[in-house]
């Protein structure tokens, strides 16, 4: 039984207080976090769909939009509603908001899930470039 008793033990109030601020402690503010401080709507938007450094993805965006149409056209709407949201990420990065309108809301369709980028587009877009402006080319300076 002491095996047990400990592994169920209630922690003492002190004790969960330090964890939680030991964990917002070592929690950093992220870059785009930073950018966004002013407007936790855009954050919140750009979080899930962004890529933060899109140079290192592979596809294109044509290449990734006709893959997911093809899969869409098959049935497979799981692997076409992943390459959705990369061709989705990739309109980010190209600054095209009418494609990340449309890239998001087939996504959005094939899963079911509502997306705060399709509220605010363009809003979430201009940040998006302002965060690649500011820190893409810090990194290729490096």
């Amino acid at each position: 039984m002491g095996v047990l008793d400990r592994l169920f033990k209630r922690k003492k109030k002190g004790e969960e207080e330090e964890i939680e601020k030991t964990s917002e402690k070592e929690r950093e503010i992220t870059d785009l976090e930073k950018l966004c401080s002013d407007s936790p709507e855009t954050f919140e938007a750009l979080k899930d769909t962004m890529f933060l450094d899109p140079r290192k993805i592979d596809t294109s965006f044509e290449d990734a939009i006709s893959k997911a149409k093809e899969l869409e056209k098959a049935k497979d709407n799981l692997r076409a509603a992943v390459w959705y949201r990369i061709a989705g990420g990739l309109a980010i990065y190209e600054g095209n908001v009418s494609r990340v309108k449309e890239c998001f809301d087939k996504y959005a369709k094939l899963t079911g899930t509502n997306l705060k980028i399709l509220e605010i587009p363009e809003e979430a877009v201009k940040k998006a470039h302002e965060y690649y402006e500011k820190y893409l080319k810090d990194k290729e300076g490096s």
